[in-house]
């Protein structure tokens, strides 16, 4: 019976229905909250700290009738740290799992006991390979597109040609970690779009800096020392953005181009200085807060999809100031709920 009515529960809350509130329900009912768990990629990252933004408003709006609990690694390099908290996190059975993967392959057997287990996993970011009850993530490969059209025009303005077919010199890709698929799929969208528009350029090493800020810097300067032809970089995460801006202001070489992707408070600096013409910016609130409500849906027993494109969007100098923008970029100026 205690089961039913906290699935009836979770229905009013999945749906919205107006009446007293999920708070006031839960405490007439004597019903225990829902338990949700929300492990992110790494606490020392704005990005995910914005996930859990999400998530933990959504426990706000929704008062005692649901608990959020989150948990994460300090950075995403850390793998096997993340598997260990998430089997931890199995053992206190919660109702739902809200899991940002770092490895694609590294949580699955995790993931498969939990299910067994009867625990729904959402899983948001990146895809992992095993089956999941629902996936919120951006379309990465349409996001890589994205950020190799900017820096094509990008490359156009700085070096006064008109067409893509006229640009010179080299791209280069600075990638956060080997192996991850939300990374190699935003590498695919930009490599695809940049040898379509521009076939000519060369595309010289890709440097992968395990998501390590100093070990960016160090490498991306040893490639600009050894290419001081290259005439673009593409940054796939906000440690690579980060690192290649600040090379490129240390060494002041305003002639690269340079887009990457994510945010934070330093990549949003680095697009208003000039040293990142673009960054492609997904919506990590939405992630967290719509992974919750995805979660306690299924639970409900209610049909959700098994995919949802929480969107990117291009962030320039000339929009940044936008209050949607502005939004995406430090959601706690949000709303509760996100709108």
């Amino acid at each position: 019976m205690k089961r039913i009515l906290v699935i009836a529960m979770a229905v009013v809350m999945a749906m919205g229905f107006a009446g007293c509130s999920s708070k006031e329900s839960a405490g007439e009912e004597g019903m225990k909250a829902l338990d949700v768990a929300v492990i992110i990629k790494a606490t020392s990252s704005d990005f995910w700290q914005y996930v859990l933004v999400g998530a933990e408003n959504y426990g706000a709006v929704h008062g005692e009738a649901v608990n959020i609990t989150t948990y994460g690694p300090s950075t995403e390099a850390e793998i096997a740290e993340q598997v260990t908290i998430l089997e931890n996190v199995i053992i206190t059975n919660p109702d739902v799992i809200v899991i940002a993967s770092t490895s694609s392959e590294a949580t699955v057997d995790a993931i498969n006991s939990a299910r067994e287990k009867g625990i729904v996993v959402i899983t948001i970011d990146n895809k992992v390979k095993t089956d999941v009850d629902s996936f919120l993530a951006t379309d990465n490969l349409k996001g890589g597109a994205i950020a190799a059209d900017r820096l094509i025009v990008s490359m156009m303005e700085k070096q006064g040609v008109s067409s893509p077919s006229d640009l010179t010199g080299k791209v280069g890709i600075v990638t956060a970690m080997s192996g991850v698929q939300v990374l190699i799929d935003r590498n695919k969208g930009f490599i695809d779009r940049m040898n379509e528009a521009a076939p000519q350029l060369e595309f010289v090493t890709t440097i992968d800096i395990n998501n390590d800020m100093a070990k960016g810097v160090s490498d991306f300067s040893a490639l600009m020392d050894a290419n001081p032809d290259l005439a673009g970089v593409f940054g796939d995460n906000n440690t690579t953005g980060n690192a290649v801006a600040k090379v490129l202001q240390e060494k002041n070489l305003k002639q690269v181009a340079a887009v990457a992707y994510d945010s934070d408070e330093a990549e949003v600096m680095a697009v208003k200085e000039g040293w990142l013409q673009g960054i492609v910016v997904q919506d990590p609130y939405r992630m967290g807060y719509d992974g919750v409500s995805y979660g306690l849906q299924k639970l409900a027993g209610l049909d959700i999809q098994s995919y949802v494109d929480t969107g990117a969007v291009l962030v320039t100098a000339d929009n940044i100031n936008d209050t949607a923008i502005k939004g995406l970029l430090d959601p706690r100026t949000r709303s509760l709920t996100g709108k």
